[in-house]
């Protein structure tokens, strides 16, 4: 038992109970993003704030995500909308060389506000125009949501709430979120990488985080392929709500600290 606790705590800079702790929730969040296509990366992300350095929660998640989504896509790559990737791939480069020059924040509270008012229009609004879901929307949503990425933990929560519009297959829409967002969470490690991060310090702890994951998203597509397109949709718009409620009531709080 203590040579257990031990190697806990040898996990990451954190206490070993909080180490097994993130490792839980990367397993159930896991299975929540595969079985609901959204609400898992952000429910982690909201963990990992309360109980790591903030400089260290984007990067660590990141570097769990691209293990949680990149594990969901070898599962899932024959239903990826390829296409559509194609034109969003240039966007995510894009997205990524703008962080890596621009690095500008906006003042405390307009980036969740904007993100929420998006993903409740997205899933409570009228349907897109075909100019904005065609292969120009896909460009400038990827670079958009890339660069956002960097920022915040939400940005995942509006490719989500995008790709809602292209395609009513679930299966369709959760294999092509799990593409973009790995590779958007790979353009992370390489712009934390470059701008001095030390991941080391964190490896042990990351590698349990995905290699849970893997089982969770294993998991949570079988509850996937089970569930109708018609549950997914309403599944995933009352998540995608909750989201946005949580980003408007942070949006409110930052604001009126100003």
């Amino acid at each position: 038992m203590d040579s257990f606790i031990a190697l806990l705590d040898g996990l990451s800079p954190l206490s070993g109970g909080t180490n097994a702790l993130l490792i839980f929730l990367s397993l159930i969040t896991s299975w929540i993003t595969s079985a609901f296509g959204i609400g898992g990366s952000a429910l982690l992300i909201m963990s990992m704030a309360q109980v790591m350095p903030p400089v260290a929660v984007i990067p660590i998640h990141g570097m769990v995500q691209l293990g949680a989504n990149g594990s969901r896509f070898t599962m899932t790559w024959r239903d990826v909308d390829y296409r559509r990737l194609a034109a969003i791939v240039p966007g995510i480069l894009i997205g990524a060389a703008m962080v890596s020059w621009l690095l500008i924040r906006l003042p405390p509270g307009v980036l969740e506000l904007t993100i929420a008012s998006f993903m409740i229009f997205m899933c409570w609004g009228p349907s897109l125009p075909s100019c904005a879901v065609g292969m120009g929307g896909s460009l400038v949503m990827g670079a958009l949501t890339t660069f956002l990425s960097s920022f915040v933990g939400a940005a995942g929560s509006i490719v989500a709430a995008y790709l809602k519009h292209i395609s009513p297959e679930r299966l369709v829409r959760v294999a092509t979120f799990s593409a973009v967002m790995s590779l958007q969470h790979l353009s992370k490690v390489f712009i934390f990488g470059f701008t001095g991060f030390l991941f080391l310090d964190w490896l042990l702890l990351m590698a349990a985080m995905i290699g849970v994951g893997f089982v969770g998203t294993w998991a949570g597509l079988k509850v996937l392929k089970k569930v109708s397109n018609n549950s997914f949709d309403f599944v995933m718009k009352v998540l995608l709500t909750i989201l946005s409620i949580r980003l408007l009531w942070i949006a409110l709080e930052q604001l009126v600290l100003i």
